[in-house]
C-alpha cells in the first residue's frame, strides 16, 4: 500500500550570543530577486575593528552606535529568490544561498526576509540562519556524531523566532569581510514524527529571502613592499592593500614616524586581513607610543592575493595623525621537483641514489635558509601535483612521481591541492599518509599539516600548524602509528597546501641525513565512503552550484550515515520487511470471496494490489532485506494506483449498479486515479475524491431502492451487524491510523495494520452474490476438449 509520507526533521543546533545594535544608515533599495544595484552614495562608517551585529528590530533592547559619514563608498545590492524553508533532517533539506563579495568590500550587510505563504496564519517558529565564507556551513542540529578524523567546524549561527522577523528585516553586519565566496542556509526546527499526509491538514509555507548589501572603497591605496608609504588620518579610516606573491614565509608591516596634531601620543589602529565565518583571524595593531617603531609580523600570510589594511585613528574627530606605513616581505623560494629530476630519480634506481643525487647539489647547501625577495637560498622541496578531474565533485591529487614524497628534516616539503575552480567547495578533502615502519624507527617522527590560502613552513619553532590568517590541521607519523587520515567537509575554495617535514625530537642528529619517503593518497569526493551501507549519496544544486550530502536510513545518522545510535539491527529491518510484505497476504480473503461471488474484475483489482504491494514494501527497506522486482519508481506507482483503484471497485461493487455500467465506471475511475497520480502521487485527494464520488452514487443508488422497495437497504440485520458494520468500522480505523496515528518509530507496525484493515473492510464490505445468479456451469463440450462456460444473467462467454 502507500509508502511513507514527507522525510523528518530533526533538532536545531544552539544559538550564538547576539549583540543587538541600532543599523548604519545604508541605502536599501526594494530590488527584486536576481538584481544588482551600484553607485556612488555618501554613506556612514562602520568601525573597521572586527566584529559582527546581529541585528533584531522590534521590541528589544538596543544599542546605539554612532556611525560617522564618510564619502569615497559606492554601494551595490544582491539578491536571490526566495525558497521555502523545511525542517531539518538532512542536509538536503536546509535552503542553501551562494552569493560573492566583491574586493575591497569595508561593509556587508544580510537583510533576512521571511514570510508565509498561506493564507492562515502560521505558528511562531525559530528559523536558523548559518553563515560561511568559501564553503557551505558544516552543521550539526541532530548532534551526531562525524566519521573518524573528521574536522568538525561550529558554524555562525543566527536563531530568531518568525514573530519577531516578520515586525522587520533582521539583519546581520560583518564589517571587512573577506572578498569571495559567501553561503548562507537557513532551515526550520524539527516538526513531529509523525508522518504527515499531503493535503490531509492545511500546512504552512515559510519563504525565506536573504539580500545582500555590500560597500566598497573606491579609493585604496596600493602598499609596495619596501617602499615608505605616507598617511594622513582625518575623520575617516584609510584603506590600504598589498599584494602576497606566491611563497611569502613572512610579511611585516610597520609604522613609522608618527605624529599627531593634537595629542602627544599616535593612537593608530591596523587592522589587517578580511573578517571570515565561522572564524575569524583578523590582525589588529594598536600603535600609541610615537618613539618607537610599531610592527605586525605575520608568518605565511595567504599566498597570490590581496591582503587588506584598514588604518584608523584614534585621537578623535578633529586630530589629523601623519605616518609612514611600510611593508617587507621574506620569501621562501622552492626547489622544485620538477617532472625531469623525477623521471631521473624514478623507482628504476634505488632511493638511497635519489638522495644522493640531491644532497649533494646546490639545493641542499642552501635548505633551510631564506633571504628576501631575489634571494638565492631555498627552504622548501615543492613537488608538481596533477589535479585529475574524474566526476562532479570528484577529483584525484597525485605527485608527478606517483604517490610517495621525499621528506627530510632541514626543509618541508610542499604539494600544493588546487581547489579554487569554484566548484570544488560541495565535497569532502580526503587526506591519507602512509609511511613505512623501517623509515621511521625510534624517535623519528613525520609531522605535516594542512592549511588553505598559504602553507605552514615553521616546523623548527612550533607544530601548531597556525599561518597569519588559517588554523591548519596538523598530521603525524612515526613507528607506532604509520597511518593519518584527514577528512575535512566542504573545504573553502582556495588552494590548499600539504606541508611534511621529519623530526627528530630527542635526537636532532639523527635525522641530519635521514630522508623519509611518504605515500600520498588525496581525493576530493562527493561523499565519505559513499555515505556507506545505509545512506545514499545525493547531488544537490542551487542554480549552477553543486553540493553533496548524503540521505541515511535504517536509523543511521551523520554527516556520512555513520551514527548507528538509533540505528536497526539486521533482525529488526528482517522483521519490518515481513511485516510490510505478509500483511498484504490478507487480500487473499477479498480476492476469494470475490472468485465464489463471480465478481472476477474486482477479484484481479485486488489480485493486482496485493502483488505490487508486497514487492514495493519489499523493494521499500531501508537496510539489508531488499528485494526490487522493478524500478523502485514503477513499484511505488503501482502500489498506489492499486491502492485507490481497489477502494473505488469496493464502493461502486456494493452499490449494485448494472453490469455494463458498473465495468464503464470501473475503467473511468481507473483512468482518472492513474492521471492524478502522475501528477501528484502523494496527494491525499487523488484517492479521496474518486472515493467520495463512488460513495455518492452509492448512496444514490441505496436510496432508490429503499424509495422503490419502502424499507431500509440492504433489508437484512444480519447484513448490517456482521458485515456492514465491521467493514465500516475497519475502514474507518484503516483512515485514521493512515493519517493521525503513523510516525516513523511505528510506521512498520502502524502501515501493517493498515494493510490488514483495508484488506478486511473490502472483505466484509462486498456484498452477496445476486440471488438470481447461477453457477457457472458448462453449457457444451467440444470435441476438441474446449468448455464454453455460461453465465445466464451476465451473458458471458468464457474460453477454458
Amino acid at each position: 500500500m502507500r509508502g511513507r509520507g514527507p522525510t523528518l526533521s530533526s533538532p536545531a543546533s544552539p544559538a550564538p550570543f547576539p549583540v543587538r545594535a541600532a543599523p548604519p544608515a545604508l541605502p536599501t533599495p526594494s530590488l527584486g530577486p536576481g538584481s544588482r544595484r551600484g553607485g556612488a552614495s555618501q554613506a556612514e562608517h562602520l568601525s573597521p575593528a572586527s566584529f559582527f551585529l546581529l541585528e533584531a528590530r522590534g521590541p528589544s533592547n538596543w544599542l546605539t552606535v554612532p556611525f560617522p559619514a564618510v564619502v569615497g563608498l559606492v554601494s551595490e545590492h544582491f539578491s536571490q529568490a526566495p525558497q521555502k524553508l523545511s525542517s531539518y533532517s538532512w542536509y538536503g533539506s536546509i535552503r542553501l544561498f551562494h552569493f560573492r563579495v566583491p574586493p575591497d568590500t569595508v561593509l556587508l550587510r544580510w537583510l533576512l526576509h521571511v514570510s508565509w505563504d498561506s493564507g492562515t496564519p502560521c505558528t511562531d517558529v525559530e528559523i536558523t540562519v548559518h553563515f560561511r565564507h568559501g564553503a557551505p556551513p558544516v552543521i550539526n542540529p541532530l548532534g551526531t556524531s562525524f566519521p573518524n578524523n573528521t574536522i568538525q567546524q561550529p558554524s555562525f549561527q543566527v536563531r530568531a523566532l518568525l514573530s519577531s522577523m516578520l515586525l522587520d528585516n533582521t539583519s546581520v553586519n560583518v564589517s571587512h569581510p573577506a572578498p569571495g565566496d559567501w553561503f548562507v542556509a537557513a532551515h526550520l526546527p524539527p516538526s513531529s514524527q509523525k508522518i504527515e499526509v499531503q493535503g490531509f491538514a492545511p500546512t504552512c509555507a515559510y519563504v525565506f529571502q536573504p539580500d545582500m548589501l555590500v560597500m566598497r572603497a573606491m579609493e585604496v591605496s596600493i602598499l609596495e613592499p619596501d617602499v615608505p608609504l605616507p598617511q594622513t588620518l582625518l575623520s575617516h579610516p584609510n584603506y590600504l592593500k598589498i599584494f602576497v606573491p606566491e611563497y611569502t614565509q613572512e610579511l611585516l608591516l610597520e609604522l613609522q614616524g608618527c605624529v599627531s596634531s593634537g595629542s602627544p601620543s599616535c593612537p593608530v589602529r591596523l587592522t589587517v586581513g578580511g573578517a571570515t565565518l565561522p572564524s575569524n583571524f583578523q590582525k589588529v595593531l594598536t600603535c600609541t607610543d610615537p618613539t618607537l617603531s610599531c610592527r605586525l609580523l605575520l608568518p605565511s600570510p595567504p599566498w597570490g592575493r590581496w591582503l587588506q589594511v584598514t588604518a584608523e585613528s584614534l585621537a578623535g574627530p578633529q586630530v589629523s595623525v601623519a605616518f609612514i606605513a611600510q611593508a617587507a616581505l621574506t620569501a621562501c623560494r622552492p626547489w622544485s621537483m620538477t617532472f625531469q629530476r623525477l623521471l631521473r630519480n624514478s623507482p628504476n634506481q634505488s632511493h638511497d641514489t635519489s638522495v644522493g643525487q640531491l644532497s649533494p647539489g646546490p639545493a641542499h647547501q642552501g635548505l633551510g635558509r631564506s633571504s628576501g625577495v631575489g634571494g638565492g637560498a631555498f627552504c622548501l622541496l615543492s613537488f608538481p601535483v596533477m589535479r585529475e578531474d574524474i566526476d562532479t565533485v570528484s577529483v584525484r591529487f597525485q605527485p608527478m612521481d606517483g604517490i610517495s614524497v621525499l621528506v627530510r628534516s632541514d626543509a618541508p616539503s610542499l604539494l600544493r591541492l588546487r581547489l579554487d575552480t569554484g566548484m570544488d567547495s560541495g565535497g569532502s578533502l580526503t587526506i591519507t599518509l602512509r609511511v613505512n615502519k623501517t623509515e621511521v624507527s625510534g624517535d623519528t617522527l613525520v609531522v605535516a599539516c594542512v592549511n588553505a590560502a598559504s602553507a605552514f613552513l615553521s616546523f623548527n619553532t612550533s607544530l601548531n600548524c597556525t599561518t597569519a590568517f588559517f588554523q591548519g590541521y596538523p598530521l603525524s607519523l612515526r613507528a607506532s602509528s604509520p597511518v593519518a587520515n584527514l577528512i575535512i567537509p566542504y573545504p573553502e575554495t582556495s588552494s590548499w597546501y600539504l606541508s611534511l617535514q621529519l623530526l627528530c625530537p630527542e635526537s636532532p642528529g639523527v635525522c641530519e641525513q635521514a630522508m623519509v619517503h611518504v605515500e600520498t593518497v588525496l581525493y576530493l569526493v562527493p561523499c565519505l565512503n559513499d555515505c556507506g551501507p545505509y545512506g545514499q549519496c545525493l547531488l544537490l544544486r542551487r542554480y549552477s552550484y553543486l553540493y553533496a550530502g548524503c540521505s541515511c536510513k535504517a536509523g543511521w545518522r551523520g554527516w556520512s550515515c555513520t551514527d548507528n545510535s538509533t540505528a536497526q539491527t539486521v533482525a529488526q529491518q528482517k522483521v519490518a520487511a515481513l511485516l510490510l510484505t505478509l500483511s498484504n497476504l490478507m487480500f487473499l480473503v477479498p480476492i476469494m470471496l470475490s472468485v465464489q461471488r463471480a465478481f472476477l474484475v474486482e477479484a484481479s483489482v485486488y489480485f493486482y494490489t496485493m502483488f505490487f504491494s508486497t514487492f514495493y514494501h519489499a523493494c521499500d527497506q531501508p537496510g539489508e532485506a531488499v528485494l526490487c522486482i522493478l524500478s523502485y519508481d514503477t513499484l511505488q506507482y503501482c502500489d498506489f494506483l492499486g491502492s485507490g483503484v481497489s477502494t473505488w471497485v469496493t464502493i461502486l461493487c456494493m452499490a449494485r449498479l448494472k453490469t455494463v455500467l458498473k465495468h464503464v465506471l470501473f475503467l473511468l475511475g481507473t483512468l482518472v486515479i492513474a492521471m492524478s497520480l502522475q501528477l501528484d502521487r502523494r496527494g491525499i485527494w487523488n484517492m479521496m475524491g474518486p472515493c467520495l464520488f463512488a460513495f455518492m452514487i452509492m448512496a444514490f443508488m441505496w436510496v432508490q431502492r429503499c424509495r422503490h422497495r419502502h424499507q431500509c437497504y440492504p433489508t437484512s440485520w444480519q447484513r448490517w451487524a456482521f458485515c456492514l458494520l465491521p467493514g465500516i468500522s475497519m475502514a474507518s480505523m484503516g483512515v485514521a491510523i493512515y493519517t493521525s496515528m503513523m510516525t516513523s518509530d511505528n510506521y512498520y507496525y502502524t502501515h501493517s495494520i493498515w494493510h490488514i484493515l483495508l484488506a478486511g473492510s473490502a472483505a466484509f464490505l462486498l456484498p452477496p452474490r445476486e440471488e438470481q445468479t447461477e453457477p457457472w456451469a458448462c453449457s457444451q463440450k467440444f470435441p476438441c476438449h474446449y468448455q464454453i462456460c455460461k453465465n445466464n444473467q451476465d451473458e458471458l462467454y468464457t474460453v477454458t
